[in-house]
């Protein structure tokens, strides 16, 4: 049983090293595959960003009209 105890205090003493080392794995695996990131030409950024604004703006215009003409044939019906 003694023996037990000592072996059980050995594997505790040891997780710390392998916790490292696998949080050193980690992070390095992390930096890789941040290298592999292609990153966007700001002119391109900028074009996509701008188009994304200008379609959700018609897309919500679409929507309220869409709902406020609803919202009337139904205040029309109840009428």
């Amino acid at each position: 049983m003694a023996d037990d105890a000592k072996e059980v205090k050995k594997d505790k003493a040891r997780k710390p090293a392998k916790d490292k080392k696998k949080k050193d794995s980690w992070f390095k695996g992390l930096k890789t595959e941040w290298d592999k990131i292609v990153w966007t030409e700001p002119k391109t950024l900028g074009r996509q960003t701008t188009a994304v604004v200008i379609i959700s703006a018609v897309v919500c215009v679409l929507i309220t009209l869409i709902d406020s003409l609803g919202l009337q044939l139904v205040q029309l019906i109840i009428k």
